[in-house]
C-alpha cells in the first residue's frame, strides 16, 4: 500500500489523509479577505496495532532520516502519488515481555510532506 524509499512497509491499521493548504491571508483596506494559496501539501497519519520486531525496525528505521520519498494512495487523485516527507514524532507502545522479547504494540506517527 506505502513504499518509502521505494521499499515496502507494512500496511498500516490506521491510514488518514490530510490535504492541507499553504496560505497567506489578510484583508485589505476594504476589509475583504485577500487569500494567496502558496502550496497544498499532505500529512499521512499512520497507526500499526501489532508489528513483529523485524517490521517495526523496518518502520522506524525508513522514516529517521531527515527527508524520504514516499509512495502513497491519495484520496483526491485516486492515484498514487510520490512525494518528499519527512517524520513527526513516533510513538511505539509495549505489549509485554515474551520469552526474554519485548513485543510492541500501537506503533503511531505520521509523516508531512516536504
Amino acid at each position: 500500500m506505502i513504499k518509502i524509499d521505494g521499499r515496502a512497509i507494512p500496511a498500516p491499521t490506521d491510514y488518514q489523509v490530510g490535504i492541507q493548504d499553504i496560505s497567506k491571508a489578510e484583508r485589505n483596506a476594504r476589509g475583504d479577505m485577500i487569500i494567496e494559496r502558496i502550496a497544498t501539501k499532505r500529512k499521512l497519519e499512520m497507526s500499526w496495532e501489532y508489528l513483529s520486531k523485524s517490521e517495526q525496525q523496518l518502520l522506524l528505521t525508513a522514516v529517521s532520516p531527515v527527508f524520504f520519498k514516499v509512495e502513497y494512495p491519495d484520496p483526491e487523485t485516486g492515484t498514487i502519488k510520490t512525494g518528499t516527507f519527512y517524520s513527526g514524532d513516533r510513538t511505539v507502545g509495549a505489549l509485554d515481555y515474551n520469552n526474554g522479547e519485548i513485543r510492541w504494540k500501537n506503533c503511531s506517527f505520521n509523516v508531512i510532506e516536504r
